[in-house]
């Protein structure tokens, strides 16, 4: 029995924001609810709604710059710098900047939409 998951041809999730998301090992995946990879590009001008998350989320920037209303406080990060947000955290991820942004997101346990809790509009 192989003692390794080979990914080959992630997950792409359907989104219709223009945001590339390509889940690498995690809940649909691999079906590895302990922890998710995610290679993502966000356009410019993207954003999401204001999140409180039951997990924690690390994200690593590769290219361009992402911004983090982090209970309040705006926080930008930039091509080779990263982050970790605690779990149970209010936190709002956007790109307003004028290039794409790609960054790797790697949530623990899994991301799951459910455990999200995205704030409607």
């Amino acid at each position: 029995m192989k003692k390794y998951t080979l990914q080959k041809k992630p997950f792409v999730v359907p989104t219709t924001d223009g945001k590339l998301i390509e889940e690498h090992h995690g809940s649909v995946a691999t079906n590895n609810h302990a922890i998710s990879i995610a290679h993502m590009v966000a356009p410019p001008g993207w954003n999401e709604p204001f999140q409180t998350p039951e997990f924690e989320e690390y994200t690593y920037i590769i290219s361009g710059k992402k911004q983090f209303i982090i209970e309040g406080e705006t926080i930008v990060l930039e091509a080779g710098q990263s982050i970790r947000i605690e779990a149970n955290t209010r936190v709002q991820y956007s790109n307003p900047f004028e290039l794409p942004c790609e960054y790797l997101a790697i949530c623990k346990p899994a991301f799951d939409f459910q455990k999200a809790h995205r704030e409607e509009a």
